[in-house]
């Protein structure tokens, strides 16, 4: 499966942004989809996570709040709604989808996941 991250750029603090990650090759409709982050000299953390049929989510706590997932199977797409953001969400996003087919249990880290897309910068200003 081929992933295609968008919808990053620079905002200011407060702002709001929508990420969009849209899959190909493949149905991803029975994988759990997640986001993950990667700032400037850090390693790569987890953000959300997202179950095969939308009805569980689980966020970062740094996010709680402030971040939705969501997900269109019929457009094998998936979505990060990020308002109120902050100079500390600056980061490379990545869109990922997981290994366990038909998994909603909410426990998601990097090595759940197999496929990865190549990331979008968002940037946010004080």
């Amino acid at each position: 499966v081929q992933l295609q991250a968008y919808g990053g750029g620079l905002v200011q603090a407060g702002g709001s942004l929508r990420l969009s990650c849209a899959a190909s090759g493949r149905t991803i409709n029975n994988y759990a989809l997640g986001w993950f982050r990667q700032a400037p000299d850090k390693e790569r953390e987890f953000v959300s996570g997202i179950s095969w049929s939308g009805g569980s989510t689980t966020y970062a706590d740094s996010v709680k709040g402030r971040f939705i997932i969501s997900r269109d199977n019929a457009k094998n797409t998936v979505y990060l709604q990020m308002k109120s953001l902050k100079p500390e969400d600056t980061a490379v996003y990545y869109c990922a989808v997981d290994k366990r087919p038909w998994y909603s249990g909410g426990f998601y880290d990097e090595s759940t996941f197999a496929s990865w897309g190549q990331g979008t910068l968002v940037t946010v200003s004080s």
